[in-house]
């Protein structure tokens, strides 16, 4: 009985380890992925803030040909 309790936890160790060395190994790549995604959402929002201006200098542009009469 006891030797095989020794066997199984000798086997959940090296499981354990062997996890362990795929997370060190995981986790660049995903540390890589995060950046990635927040490039992406910080380049998202200055897209987004961009097209906002530019809708707003059109409107403002149209009201301004409506109140002079040019458009």
């Amino acid at each position: 009985m006891q030797d095989q309790l020794v066997d199984r936890v000798g086997h959940v160790e090296a499981s354990v380890a062997t996890i362990g060395e795929d997370v060190s190994e995981i986790e660049p790549v995903t540390d890589a992925v995060k950046r990635w995604k927040l490039m992406g959402i910080g380049a998202l929002g200055v897209t987004g803030i961009a097209a906002i201006g530019v809708s707003f200098a059109e409107a403002i542009r149209r009201i301004a040909f409506v109140i002079i009469g040019k458009g």
